[in-house]
């Protein structure tokens, strides 16, 4: 992660819309909001929703960003064009309803690959269940992995990541966590399949970041690495290291150290409270630069390795206080 990749989510340059495009009536326009992200400086990429953000020719799009100097990381599909995917898409209980979903997905790895991209990232949060006796869960488990395989077979060359989440906007999601959405890379068995951890869906899965990384890395692979921060209850999408700074440093040493080399994608809402998007994501890059630094101090400082073998928390915690903020002379 020498030469780190950072995307952003495109939404967020929608932040402050009244003052960045006074007398504009309406949303900006995706190459608004792009032409607002390339003031950014250190950022790289971007990543689309399809088919929301995905309106003219992909080629064309991406040839567009690319004036901008900015690449298009990957797509990421959204369930939003027919009202009856709030029940589902992939589960959905009536079949036809679920082509509806498979074929759009179909079409966004289309798209994305005429982008020149070979990454769709899949957040399946309309698939799941709000009460008790509201599903056959085994049919609907059937249903998803079904789904997920055949999109996976679709365009063998293209990365499908998942990106779990434990709730919303359902009560519970069928993919909630790492260890439940791995159970489900298995029986699809698809070798273009991985995972997307967002951190902030991480937390409130009640897991430790860096674990869940390694997980992963054991029994598949991180095709995606979203960085927000919040509180472990919702999905606050608060700026990097807002809140779990160690847990955030850990997450990047982890995946460093198994060998992840996409780009690292801020998950951010500054949008929320109308905050100055382009200075948001200028301190999140600034701040993931900071925290690699770190990394590359703790990998060259043989007293953690040691420390992590004891299992010695005492140690550990001195050591990486004291390459974060300096000795104490």
């Amino acid at each position: 992660m020498n030469t780190t990749r950072f995307a952003t989510r495109l939404n967020s340059f929608a932040s402050g819309a009244h003052l960045a495009w006074s007398g504009q009536s309406g949303k900006p326009s995706v190459m608004q909001m792009a032409e607002r992200a390339a003031r950014v400086n250190g950022l790289t990429d971007l990543d689309l929703n399809y088919p929301d953000h995905v309106s003219e020719k992909p080629a064309d799009l991406s040839r567009r960003l690319g004036d901008l100097g900015l690449s298009i990381n990957g797509l990421a599909m959204r369930y939003y064009t027919n009202p009856d995917f709030k029940l589902g898409a992939f589960t959905h209980p009536d079949a036809s309803v679920r082509r509806e979903a498979i074929d759009l997905t179909k079409k966004g790895l289309d798209a994305a690959r005429a982008a020149g991209s070979n990454l769709m990232t899949i957040w399946l949060g309309q698939d799941g269940f709000d009460y008790a006796f509201q599903a056959d869960y085994a049919k609907m488990w059937q249903h998803e992995v079904d789904g997920i395989r055949e999109v996976c077979a679709h365009d063998p060359d293209c990365l499908i990541s998942i990106e779990y989440k434990p709730n919303e906007p359902r009560s519970y999601s069928l993919m909630p966590d790492a260890a439940t959405t791995l159970l489900a890379i298995k029986e699809v068995g698809a070798a273009n399949l991985g995972v997307t951890l967002d951190f902030a869906h991480v937390l409130y899965a009640d897991e430790q970041p860096a674990f869940a990384a390694a997980l992963i890395a054991r029994h598949s692979r991180v095709l995606g690495v979203h960085l927000n921060d919040g509180y472990a209850k919702r999905d606050d999408g608060l700026m990097v290291g807002a809140v779990h700074t160690l847990q955030t440093i850990e997450l990047l040493r982890q995946i460093r150290r198994d060998g992840y080399a996409g780009a690292i994608y801020f998950d951010t809402f500054p949008d929320l409270t109308g905050l100055d998007p382009v200075h948001e994501c200028e301190v999140n890059i600034k701040t993931v630069q900071r925290m690699l630094k770190v990394v590359d101090r703790l990998e060259q400082d043989n007293r953690l390795s040691s420390a992590l073998d004891r299992q010695d928390a005492v140690s550990t915690q001195a050591i990486v206080q004291e390459l974060m903020f300096g000795a104490e002379h």
